[in-house]
């Protein structure tokens, strides 16, 4: 788990973490992680650098946020460690065998929903709604 609410620190854990990575040095454990995430996307690769630490991302101009997609990533994995909301690491299993235990194309169809969640819970300043994420979450398995 990340304990951090600062942008340029939780960047530069993952600029140093996939430095590190590609140095071959020895690397944490959410370093490690960070990196194996990083190293799944090549189209990041280039863009998780300290010139970019401070960079704003538009969606509305098209451009993705490597460094939120990443953390996406992260809060999927910590979900399914703590199984917060409840059932969820059963519905990560069941999605794990629908798509031929390929986790991380499993990873980006619940990153839609949980970044939907976290946009709705930003957009009317409440808490996410677990309940109806993990609804959501269950209908994938239904498609």
């Amino acid at each position: 788990m990340i304990l951090s609410n600062d942008r340029v620190e939780l960047r530069g854990l993952m600029i140093s973490s996939w430095q590190k990575f590609q140095a071959k040095q020895q690397v944490t454990a959410i370093e490690e992680q960070i990196a194996r995430i990083i190293e799944l996307h090549p189209e990041y690769n280039n863009l998780i650098t300290m010139q970019n630490i401070d960079t704003d991302y538009s969606p509305e101009m098209g451009q993705i946020n490597p460094f939120l997609h990443i953390s996406l990533h992260l809060a999927i994995i910590e979900q399914v460690q703590t199984n917060r909301p409840n059932g969820i690491n059963q519905v990560y299993k069941d999605l794990l065998i629908k798509h031929n235990h390929d986790e991380h194309k499993v990873h980006h169809t619940m990153i839609d929903y949980l970044a939907e969640e976290m946009w709705l819970s930003q957009k009317y300043n409440t808490l996410p709604d677990e309940q109806k994420y993990l609804v959501n979450l269950q209908k994938l398995l239904l498609s």
